[in-house]
Parts: C-alpha cells; sequence; structure tokens
C-alpha cells in the first residue's frame, strides 16, 4: 500500500491523501498518528485507511510517525467510525475523545535516577572509613547505600544522606556508585493501604445469575445481561466473583460507575480483591497519572479498569467482560460536547464487538434497559433480598403542608425528621440527609418588584455563599461579592430578601438545633480538590461525624453499616420538569438514596418530606416498588411515542445574536420537514431550559422518528454553519428540556 487516507487534527472534515516513503511501507498501520503537510505547515493526524492509489495529483509524502503504528487498537478504530456515522460527529472530534490528551500529545514517562552500588558491601565499608574524616558528606551517602538491598531512588539517597548532588557525582567518578534512568509509574493507587478480602457466600438468588454469567464468559458469546437487585442485594459481590472469573480465563475487565459514585470506599472493595491488577480512570486524575494509567491497560499490565464514563474507550487487550454499575445514570451520557455518546450503549456495541459479556446492574433500572430484557434483548437477573442480615429499610412519607402550618411559616424539618435525628445521635447512629441544592440561599430577590438577582451572563438566579459571603451562579461560575443591598433593577430603598433552602443552610441550622453535633457537608463546595470526597466520606466511615449532609453525589454507590436513618428535604423539586424523563429521575434517585439506610446489623428507616404526597412516584418510591413504577411509566410512554418506543434527536444551536441563533434553527428545521417522511415529527424551535449561559442564546428542537439515521444524514450535510454560531447534535438525550 502506498497511500493512506488521513484524518487530520484540524477543522477539516474530509480526510486527505498522501504517499507512503519506501521505508515505511508495511510499518503504517490504520490509527496510527502521523505529521502530515498541511499548507506548508506540519499538523498531526490518523490514518484513516491504506490505499494501493490516489485520486489525486500529486500527493505528498507523510512527514513522520508520532506514535507506535498500533496506537489505536483495531476494536477501537472501529468503534470510533461507528461513532462518528451514529452520533454525526467528525471522526477527528470522536478520536480526541475516545484518546486522553496526554496520549494525543505523547506525554513522556516520568522518569528518576536510581543509585546502585558498584562495589561489594565490604568494599563500601572500607571505603567510608577512609572518607570518614576527610569527605563526611560522601561517608553519609555510602551509610545509606550499606543499608538498601539493590538501590535508591537519587531524591531519597540526597534526602536521607543530607548531602550534595555532587558529592554522589564524586563517588560515582571513583567507580564506587552507578546511576540508572527508570521509569516511574504515577499510579493514582500508589502508597494506599488495602486489607485483602475472599469472595463472599452468595445467596440463591446471586449465585444463580452469577452462573448464567459463567456460562457466557466461558463460552465467549457476546450477551448483556440486567441485575435488576434492590439496593444492599449484593450486585456488587456477583461483580466481584464474575471479574474473577474472566480473569482466570485471561480476558481483561472494564467496570464503569457513575463519576459520583467512584469514591475511595469502591477502589478499595475491587482493590483487595484484585490488588495490583487495577487501573483507575476518572477526571480528577493529573495528565501524567492518566497517561501512565493509560499505557499500562495498553500493555496488558492492568487486567481490570475501574473508571467513569470515558473509561469504556479503554484500550484493554483481550477485552471479555463489560460492567456498568448503576446502568440508569445520567452522568454515562456526555450531553455538554458532541459525540454526545451514551456510555452504556457504548459498552453494549463494544461487548458485541469483542465477543465479550456485558454485565448492567442497577437497583432501578432505565427504562430502555428494562424494556429490552421484557423483550429478550437482555438476560433478566432479579436480587429481590437483601444480602446477608440486613433488611429493607421502613419508608415513610410525611406531608409539609401541615409541618408549615404547625410552624406558623417555613420549615426545613418536620417533627418526625428532628425526632428521628435526636434519637439515632442519642444512641451513637448515623444520620444522612440529602437535598439537592448547594449553597446557603437559593436566591436574593427585591420584595418591590419580585425580581431575583440574576447571573450577567446567564438565565439563571445567583445563589448565595455564606462562607464566602457572595452570590455565584452555578453555570459559568461569575460571582457577586457582597452581595448588593439595594435592588439593581428598579433601586428600590427596601432591603433585599433571600429565599430558598441549600446543603450550608441545612448544615447550620442543624448545628443551631443540636449544639455539639457533629456534620459534615459534601457537596461541589466541599470537593473542589483532589482527594476531598476520600476524606469526608473516610471520616463519616470511621465515627468522626454524625451527620453527612449532601447533594446527590452521597445517593448512591455508598455503603455505610452504622447509618439508620435517611431524611429526604425536598423531594418532589424536580417533578414538574417539562421532561419526558422526570418521572424516572425522582423516583430512581428517592430510591437510591433510600437505599443508603440500614446496610448493617440495625434496621433502617427513611423519612421523605414532600409537599405531594399523594404523588404515584413518590408513593411507588417510597414503597420500593420498581416494577409497579415500569408497568405505569411504559404505559405513558407507549401512548406520547416517547422512547423506547421511537427514538429522539435534539439540535441545539447557540450564539452571542439571539435572533440569528433562531434563524438558523428554524432554517434547519425547515431543511428536515422537507426531507424527512412522515413517519418523523420535527417539532418547534423553543428556547433550551437554560436558554442563555456565558452569554450565549440556546435555542432547540426535537425530532421523533423509527430511527436515528435518516436524520444523521441529513445533519451531516447540514450546510455551512454561521462562524458566530455553534450546533450540537445529541442523539437519544437524557434530558429534552436542558
Amino acid at each position: 500500500m502506498t497511500f493512506v487516507s488521513v484524518v487530520l487534527d484540524l477543522a477539516i472534515d474530509k480526510a486527505l491523501d498522501y504517499s507512503v516513503p519506501p521505508e515505511w511501507q508495511g510499518k503504517l498501520l490504520r490509527g496510527a498518528h502521523v505529521e502530515v503537510p498541511v499548507r506548508n505547515k506540519m499538523h498531526s493526524g490518523y490514518v484513516l485507511e491504506l490505499k494501493e492509489s490516489s485520486c489525486f495529483s500529486p500527493v505528498k509524502p507523510v512527514h513522520g510517525i508520532l506514535a507506535d503504528a498500533d496506537l489505536i487498537p483495531p476494536d477501537l478504530f472501529d468503534l470510533a467510525l461507528w461513532m462518528a456515522r451514529y452520533y454525526c460527529t467528525p471522526l477527528r472530534q470522536v478520536l480526541k475523545t475516545i484518546l486522553p490528551a496526554s496520549i494525543r500529545s505523547h506525554m513522556e514517562h516520568k522518569q528518576q535516577l536510581f543509585v546502585m552500588r558498584l562495589k561489594t558491601r565490604e568494599e563500601l565499608q572500607e571505603y567510608c572509613k577512609e572518607m570518614r574524616n576527610r569527605s563526611p558528606a560522601q561517608a553519609a551517602i555510602l551509610d545509606e547505600m550499606l543499608l538498601v538491598k539493590k538501590g535508591i531512588l537519587l531524591t531519597e539517597l540526597l534526602e536521607k544522606s543530607k548531602a550534595s548532588r555532587s558529592s554522589v557525582k564524586s563517588l560515582i567518578a571513583k567507580g564506587l556508585l552507578q546511576v540508572d534512568s527508570v521509569r516511574i509509574d504515577r499510579s493514582p493507587l500508589e502508597g494506599a493501604e488495602y486489607c485483602r478480602t475472599k469472595p463472599k457466600k452468595l445467596n440463591p438468588e446471586q449465585a444463580k445469575a452469577l452462573q448464567e454469567i459463567k456460562s457466557s464468559l466461558e463460552s465467549r458469546m457476546f450477551e448483556t445481561h440486567l441485575i435488576h437487585g434492590v439496593t444492599g442485594s449484593g450486585k456488587t459481590e456477583v461483580y466481584l466473583q464474575a471479574i474473577e472469573t474472566a480473569l482466570q480465563i485471561g480476558q481483561g475487565v472494564i467496570m464503569l460507575v457513575p463519576e459520583i459514585a467512584l469514591t475511595q470506599q469502591t477502589i478499595e472493595r475491587f482493590r483487595s480483591r484484585f490488588e495490583g491488577k487495577i487501573a483507575v480512570l476518572h477526571y480528577r486524575l493529573s495528565h501524567g497519572e492518566r497517561c501512565d494509567e493509560w499505557h499500562r491497560i495498553r500493555r496488558g499490565e492492568a487486567k481490570v479498569v475501574i473508571g467513569a464514563r470515558s473509561a469504556v474507550f479503554s484500550p484493554m487487550p483481550n477485552l471479555g467482560l463489560i460492567i456498568v454499575d448503576e446502568e440508569h445514570e445520567h452522568s454515562y451520557k456526555q450531553g455538554d460536547e458532541m459525540p454526545c455518546y451514551q456510555a452504556r450503549d457504548i459498552a453494549v456495541l463494544r461487548g458485541k464487538m469483542n465477543k465479550a459479556t456485558v454485565l448492567l446492574g442497577s437497583a432501578t433500572p432505565s427504562i430502555e434497559s428494562h424494556y429490552n430484557a421484557s423483550r429478550g434483548k437482555y438476560k433478566l437477573h432479579t436480587l429481590k433480598a437483601r444480602a446477608d442480615t440486613a433488611s429493607l429499610p421502613v419508608v415513610s412519607i410525611v406531608d409539609m403542608a401541615p409541618e408549615f402550618a404547625k410552624a406558623r411559616g417555613f420549615t426545613n424539618f418536620s417533627e418526625k425528621l428532628l425526632e428521628g435525628i435526636k434519637d439515632r445521635w442519642q444512641k451513637g447512629e448515623q444520620v444522612l440527609l440529602f437535598l439537592n441544592r448547594r449553597g446557603y440561599h437559593t436566591t436574593l430577590f427585591c420584595k418591590e418588584c419580585k425580581k431575583a438577582v440574576q447571573c450577567q451572563h446567564c438565565d439563571l438566579s445567583l445563589t448565595y455563599h455564606m462562607h464566602e459571603n457572595a452570590l455565584s451562579c452555578h453555570l459559568c461560575g461569575y460571582r457577586m461579592a457582597p452581595p448588593p443591598k439595594a435592588c439593581i433593577r428598579c433601586r428600590s430603598p427596601n432591603p433585599m430578601k433571600f429565599q430558598g433552602v441549600g446543603t450550608e443552610l441545612i448544615e447550620k441550622s442543624l448545628q443551631a438545633l443540636f449544639p455539639g453535633v457533629r456534620c459534615l457537608r459534601m457537596d461541589a463546595d466541599t470537593t473542589r480538590h483532589k482527594g476531598s470526597h476520600q476524606r469526608l466520606l473516610r471520616a463519616f466511615a470511621t465515627g468522626k461525624a454524625d451527620i453527612l449532609i449532601g447533594t446527590q453525589m452521597i445517593a448512591k454507590g455508598l455503603h455505610f453499616p452504622q447509618v439508620t436513618l435517611v431524611g429526604v428535604l425536598n423531594s418532589d423539586a424536580s417533578l414538574n420538569m417539562p421532561d419526558f424523563r422526570a418521572s424516572e429521575g425522582v423516583f430512581q434517585l428517592l430510591t437510591q438514596v433510600a437505599g443508603r439506610a440500614g446496610r448493617g446489623e440495625f434496621p433502617g428507616e427513611v423519612i421523605i418530606q414532600t409537599f405531594m404526597p399523594d404523588n404515584s412516584t413518590i408513593q411507588l418510591a417510597a414503597a420500593q416498588d420498581y416494577n409497579a413504577f415500569y408497568r405505569e411509566e411504559i404505559k405513558i410512554r407507549e401512548a406520547f411515542g416517547y422512547p423506547p418506543f421511537s427514538q429522539l434527536v435534539k439540535l441545539l444551536v447557540s450564539g452571542e445574536n439571539e435572533s440569528q441563533t433562531k434563524a438558523f434553527a428554524e432554517k434547519v428545521r425547515r431543511d428536515l420537514i422537507q426531507k424527512l417522511t412522515k413517519e418523523y415529527e420535527v417539532l418547534p424551535v423553543l428556547p433550551s431550559g437554560y436558554a442563555r449561559v456565558k452569554g450565549q442564546y440556546r435555542l432547540q428542537f426535537l425530532v421523533r422518528g423509527p430511527s436515528t439515521g435518516p436524520v444523521s444524514k441529513i445533519l451531516e450535510n447540514i450546510g455551512p454553519i454561521p462562524k458566530k454560531l455553534r450546533v450540537r447534535i445529541d442523539i437519544n438525550p437524557s434530558s429534552t428540556y436542558f
């Protein structure tokens, strides 16, 4: 093959042809990272295909090879091609998603100098005696070298001996020591201590599910299994034993968990079972750590990858098992930039490409996954009982309207919840309080004109944070400090009024109600720094706090045996959202957070505070009755033609000029109406849930039909997009509102 077609990293959506120099014939493979000339400048790109001829003449030669010819494994490259077509995204953008930035930039491995002895210990002792008075610094270095087995890192040697590099160089010149460069892997697990654990005895439901999963693994047959198990039913133990089977037969494993559940507690459970075989991938890793972990996986040194959404693209050799825990989680969907992929769907597709077993698990499976299981597309395994001696918590619903009447005004806590907190505190048990709003107050508004103080750049009210004495935008980060004392709009002299409750206010209120109670708060404000998640969770797990207050990051994936009471403070906040998935999201969140109670020997209790006590979603979540909720929801979806009975495409256009943005969105909509068949419904152009973000107006419309293929083909040729506009195509969006 004397020619290659190259996809450039530049904003050129078509591949360009280049000739292959004779010395590289047979060395270039599909997916290789190469350097090629474009308009007399060198740019990087990826080999799309090898060709015998080119229809262009003359063709410039490839200038250089930037990485190993097999940088992108064949299965990942096939996956990238599929994603580019399905998610209507240029291949160059898909490859940027699949390959971490540190890999694309070919970051070097970290190197450190390692000092070793060139003489025997006895010989060094003699030299040490001679140098003790003449050169005490060199003698101190030799003292340390006599204590090590093989050698020591130069930085460590200098620290222990309190000597300088020049002293080490002198000893090297005398032929007593030698220095070699060694590669240091920047592992996020370095230095962490874990106790080894053994597999637990499974109950009959777990054992039956595991046996069928083992059968799929051993036959090397693509199959998707859905484990629908109540919270605390031992799904993780099934995952662990399935991974053990895969490793025994030489297969690699990818384990996906939601980003907010990727805590030290989760990693510890897997590290304690498979020490040394694990790689961890998540957004809090440094570029160096991510680079080293990626290469460990590529070389086959790490057999198990644990990570969030993007870990589904891990270059795992001989991939045999992919697990998606909490498969219903919206964080598996990338919605803020293209390709807007769903990691759960990519996991299933990658499993099919590799003839691997795919395992989806959840206490509240997504409607689509449960529908696939009911149709026989997935194998369904149901775990109805909690593992060990734990039992499901008792759940009660508290109507907050009478509580407000009793309090003669606003109150954050019902009498029942306050009594429950006091009781657990006195017993030495722990409490978890869930409120999906951070900050102290959610708005600051004028009593005269009734307008809230809004962000200058976004269509969002500013949230008050007491510890900073500032108003903050949770979309763009804009801050106003201190908060204004008079209304910016109407200039009324009347004082402004704060309204709404956030986690910061709940923390202060509890400390006032129960002096001496130890509270921890876990939200985006308290977990900004690296390692803060782990520190907070470890403190709570070791009994250093009585109450953990948090947003949805405490709602799932956590196991605290001492938590016997869970309080949900505002359960119905999202129920009135104009989104067909709103009820499903609320049901899943309530069920998951309720599942944090009673996971140990002591019985658990859950108190759900609401203004909609008769709402069927809240009633069914309180009853932990997923099957009844599914039956009710699937009928509504079928009646209105929503997924899984149709496919959706959301097109979002954003720009600084509102009229220009709307005009272009309307143009694209008209094109789709003209070219699509009557099976497709193109809904009107409307402002997005956040109509303006970071100074950009956002307008969107939905297309609903039997498949996304025809829509994608039309949108591929959308025509020139005005320079100041951005278009985002979201195939099967997780939200039709935002």
